[in-house]
């Protein structure tokens, strides 16, 4: 059945070419949206049964829906934006135009010029004097257009997801309109958007496995960014004193609904700033873009009502860790206890960390605890503050307790949104901490440390503080999208399996 309704289309395909049509168009200028055509119908207040006959507009668009009925024909078109019904009589375009339309499919991609106006049952209708085929669909699109609901399918066949699920169009519309904001906000606080390298002979700024990759010329291992952060930084040492960038990084990590390889984050760096002013422009961040897709501050996602009214909550990593897992991350026989009753020791292989357990630190063993039994409960907005300084080597450390970093993470529906540090900018310390880190024993260290970098600081790096907003989870959260997957255009996927010969 279906390779006959396949067969059906190649057949109108080759039919277009003996009416000397081009199946592919041209040039269609003038094109306006459904939406504003729709607007201007609205103005003009056009009674049920009339048309403005000087009132002409052009549209183009997907076909949708398709009605003959002897001589007068209904086609459904769908832009970016909305849908919008053509009228088509016989005695109102020409015999080409009408032999054209006996030949048009379902997901057919036309344009239209005509009055506006409304059938008798009050629906705003183009009543076609011309029509234009811009481009053939040779494909069956999803039946009914009820949508594309194979999860595997929407993924892989984004550009089908678009055009049969508006609701899918319609929030990747919100993810532009949301990094838009994010983008007019910063500039307007004064901040430079910047670019930095991708491809990065030392990869640092974060705890990740990178990607790796070889460029031939220079016969040199190169690593896809884990994460900005090392580059903006050598911009504050250079005079740059707000700079942001919205980049693409690259970890070579697991495939969730809450993580994929490739992803988006925002990262920024204020020169005599520090934490508090990191907390002002995480809450700016958010209320900015808020605003700009509309909905108000009470937002769903999921099962949760999540309120974004500023202040969010402020709590310290100890009082989280003592609250929900009864233990302070400094007692250490404590921490190993409660980690080894949630079966977390298991994760930590000997050939990475030596016998059992034994030689992972204490604070890596209560961050496990943190994000096993506090993360979940975290539901509203939540910066939580004061983390242990040994899993923070780029923090400057609490003045009256080194032990603790100055740092903060934002979580909202057990998710972390937002990381910020007062950045550290002795260089003494800075090349003792990314020393110790380099010389950890887990896949998720830097190999080497960037000399430049520590060079850099050398020169001197103005006090600052940093933020790192993950993008792709903030649209997650404002467009109440269960799954990372759903606003990232073009997900990673694995080979889809072969088709049966």
């Amino acid at each position: 059945m279906a390779e006959d309704l396949l067969e059906a289309r190649r057949r109108k395909l080759a039919t277009l070419g003996q009416l000397g049509i081009d199946p592919y168009g041209r040039r269609f200028p003038g094109v306006q949206s459904n939406d504003s055509i729709r607007a201007r119908a609205e103005d003009l207040g056009i009674p049920p049964g009339r048309t403005a006959d000087a009132e002409i507009v052009t549209a183009a668009g997907r076909v949708v829906l398709l009605r003959h009925m002897g001589k007068l024909s209904f086609l459904q078109i769908r832009d970016a934006r909305a849908d919008l019904q053509v009228g088509i009589s016989k005695k109102n375009v020409s015999d080409a135009d009408w032999s054209l339309l006996e030949q048009l499919d379902l997901g057919d991609i036309i344009g239209v010029r005509g009055p506006i106006g409304r059938t008798k049952t009050g629906e705003i209708t183009i009543w076609a004097t011309a029509i234009t085929l811009l481009a053939k669909c040779l494909q069956v699109p999803p039946e009914k257009w009820h949508g594309l609901h194979d999860v595997d399918l929407r993924y892989r066949r984004r550009y089908v997801d678009l055009f049969t699920n508006p609701e899918v169009m319609q929030t990747f519309r919100r993810r532009i309109a949301i990094i838009d904001a994010i983008r007019e906000y910063l500039r307007g606080q004064g901040f430079l958007e910047v670019e930095t390298p991708t491809l990065q002979p030392i990869y640092g700024g974060a705890a990740a496995r990178p990607f790796t990759t070889q460029h031939n010329t220079l016969d040199m291992q190169l690593y896809l960014r884990i994460s900005p952060e090392l580059y903006l930084k050598r911009l504050l040492v250079g005079g740059m004193e707000r700079v942001f960038e919205v980049s693409r990084n690259f970890r070579n990590e697991g495939i969730s609904p809450r993580h994929n390889p490739e992803f988006t984050m925002l990262e920024l760096y204020q020169a005599y700033g520090d934490l508090s002013d990191m907390i002002d422009i995480t809450e700016g961040l958010f209320g900015r873009a808020i605003e700009r897709i509309g909905g108000g501050p009470m937002r769903p996602f999921g099962d949760h009502q999540l309120d974004y009214t500023e202040p969010f909550a402020r709590k310290t990593y100890s009082e989280l860790l003592r609250e929900h897992a009864g233990v302070d991350w400094k007692e250490e026989r404590a921490v190993r206890d409660k980690a080894k009753s949630l079966g977390l020791l298991a994760k930590f292989q000997p050939k990475k960390w030596g016998e059992a357990a034994a030689n992972v630190a204490p604070a890596i063993l209560a961050n496990e605890i943190f994000e096993t039994l506090a993360q979940p409960k975290l539901i509203q907005p939540t910066f939580v503050t004061e983390y242990p300084a040994e899993l923070c080597p780029l923090t400057r450390r609490k003045p009256d307790d080194p032990s603790i970093a100055l740092r903060f993470e934002l979580f909202i529906a057990g998710m972390e949104l937002a990381n910020a540090y007062t950045e550290l900018n002795d260089p003494a310390i800075q090349r003792e901490t990314l020393t110790q880190h380099v010389a950890g024993e887990g896949d998720e260290t830097m190999r080497v440390l960037d000399e430049d970098f520590l060079l850099a600081l050398e020169y001197g790096m103005p006090p600052a503080g940093g933020l790192g907003v993950g993008i792709d989870r903030l649209v997650m959260l404002l467009t109440n999208s269960p799954s990372i997957r759903d606003v990232i255009l073009f997900p990673l996927q694995r080979p889809s399996a072969p088709s049966p010969s």
